[in-house]
């Protein structure tokens, strides 16, 4: 990676009122940004509606397919804590260049993928340069926007990830009606150019490089931990009928021990202020609820999305444009309902809103259990928006309340913690779900299905995602209102994260069309800003 000149990097943007106009070429340079962020975020919900036709087309079962999801998700959550070092280390020029350049190689490869191996290390990669993109975006727009534009700019930048994945199911099914999934694919990639061509050009440096290191034994052991995690998960369907190329409990367990030498491997690197996740935020219970909580939470809202394009294909008979028409309102209901319950929880605190809303998930999945061939398609996208809306309404309580009981200086890792859960939740039951779609459908073969048996599989795979809302319902009444942490670490009343900042922490952070994004750059951001202004106070 080159290293540039002091004359290359740009200076911060004025903080007077003088300086509340945008300098010239900068709003052309956090478009190129947001364009390129936009792109990337589309493309993670785009192979969702495309997975009944990649079935057919590579002919494989569900519980292979799911990797075109699984394995971009388990790549996101093991590179996003990485972000932060890369952010720190590098030219910000340089890391656009290098993470587009890593996502039009992703797609590219993806277009012209002559198997499904390929196709899926097409996703990987593609994952691998979309992780840093948000941060990315944030940090940008904060180094070079004059202070009293910040606001409505990031009102801006946090609706892309909302917005973006939101629209992905539709341009999918649109894509999909007339054209081969392919073409998914090769429709990105002359826009991914142009971005990458016009941010080669005009793209300066607001950041100052800094001499971090990046600890590589806890990047491995963090990818053989998730990794052999979700790939048993994702085994135990297979393994049902005798297909599993080995024992699902093999992966599981390698995972286990991966991860157990993960956290140990923290504690000293913490000691000395360079741990990959601090595993300190732990320590505190009410930063520790909240996070299990959204373990579940994600994992349902998220892993669900594996299974909803088979069931709405195998069962109501759906095409892929009514598929992707249907998944739309569910996500303008996230990004509306994540914002009002981040203003309601300043008021009353986070049981109020997760316990009933735990409630109505319950009642929303069993009735999804009960879905057959007569239930109508109206009925269905009104209990997916019920779904989706009560998913949000509990996903700002639960950042917030965590979020609020950090020291300033834990913020970053709980932060990125939370953005890792999402990503990891995401892609581990979503294995869970469809090896219980595999089991449940009672055949050989997953992957062709008569309407009976993709019936018995839309009940297992629900009745699943029923037992993981138990455990949200039982973990809601537990939470409280924290009490927020002082620099010192002293307990203060209040909480730490005031409304408007909880308004951005969630809407980068909460998965539009249920799909999560990294909110940790947003996160570090904005709540290091509330901590700043709070001890002022």
């Amino acid at each position: 990676m080159t290293t540039l000149s002091v004359s290359d990097v740009a200076p911060p943007a004025s903080t007077t009122s003088s300086g509340d106009r945008l300098p010239p070429g900068v709003a052309l340079v956090i478009g190129v940004l947001m364009v390129s962020t936009f792109i990337v975020f589309l493309n993670e919900m785009l192979l969702g509606v495309a997975l009944p036709t990649l079935i057919e087309d590579f002919g494989i079962s569900p519980s292979t397919g799911q990797w075109v999801t699984t394995g971009f998700l388990l790549t996101m959550a093991v590179l996003i804590p990485a972000s932060s070092f890369v952010m720190r280390r590098f030219h910000l020029r340089t890391i656009f260049l290098v993470a587009l350049s890593l996502f039009i190689l992703g797609t590219t490869l993806a277009a012209i993928a002559p198997t499904f191996g390929v196709l899926v290390t097409g996703r990987v990669i593609q994952a691998s340069g979309t992780a840093v993109f948000l941060p990315l975006l944030m940090t940008t727009t904060m180094r070079l926007v004059p202070a009293g534009r910040r606001g409505q700019m990031m009102a801006i930048t946090t609706a892309v990830p909302s917005v973006a994945p939101a629209l992905g199911p539709a341009l999918s099914g649109l894509v999909l009606s007339a054209l081969s999934w392919r073409w998914l694919f090769i429709l990105m990639l002359p826009i991914a150019i142009v971005a990458l061509a016009l941010g080669a050009w005009k793209l300066r440096n607001v950041t100052t490089p800094e001499p971090v290191t990046l600890d590589l034994l806890s990047l491995l052991l963090s990818a053989v931990g998730f990794g052999g995690l979700v790939y048993g998960l994702s085994l135990i369907g297979e393994a049902s009928s005798g297909h599993a190329p080995v024992s699902p409990y093999l992966p599981i367990v390698v995972g286990l021990v991966g991860l157990v030498a993960f956290v140990l491997r923290q504690i000293p690197l913490q000691r000395r202020d360079s741990a990959f996740l601090d595993m300190r935020i732990f320590a505190r219970k009410a930063f520790t609820l909240p996070i299990l909580t959204m373990v579940f939470v994600a994992g349902n809202g998220i892993g669900l999305l594996v299974v909803i394009p088979l069931v709405l294909t195998n069962v109501t008979g759906l095409s892929n444009l009514q598929l992707g028409l249907f998944l739309i309102p569910g996500g303008a209901a996230i990004s509306i309902m994540a914002t009002l319950s981040g203003r309601v929880y300043d008021r009353v605190g986070p049981r109020p809103l997760v316990i009933p809303a735990a409630i109505v998930w319950l009642v929303v999945l069993w009735f999804l259990s009960r879905v057959d061939e007569s239930t109508s398609v109206i009925t269905l996208i009104t209990t997916w928006l019920v779904f989706t809306s009560a998913m949000a309404t509990m996903w700002a309580p639960l950042t917030t309340s965590a979020m609020g009981a950090l020291r300033a200086e834990l913020v970053p890792h709980g932060s990125a913690a939370f953005a890792t859960v999402q990503q990891l939740a995401g892609a581990a039951f979503g294995a869970v779900f469809i090896s219980a779609y595999t089991i449940g459908s009672g055949a050989r073969d997953a992957g062709v299905l008569g309407t009976a048996q993709a019936e018995a599989a839309a009940n297992a795979a629900f009745l699943t995602a029923f037992a993981v809302g138990l455990v949200v319902l039982v973990g809601s009444v537990f939470l409280g209102r924290a009490k927020s942490c002082a620099a010192d670490g002293t307990p203060v009343d209040g909480a730490l994260v005031d409304g408007p900042t909880v308004a951005v922490v969630v809407s980068a952070a909460a998965p539009a069309g249920g799909m999560a994004v990294d909110g940790a750059a947003v996160a570090a951001e904005a709540t290091d800003g509330a901590v700043r202004e709070t001890a002022a106070r």
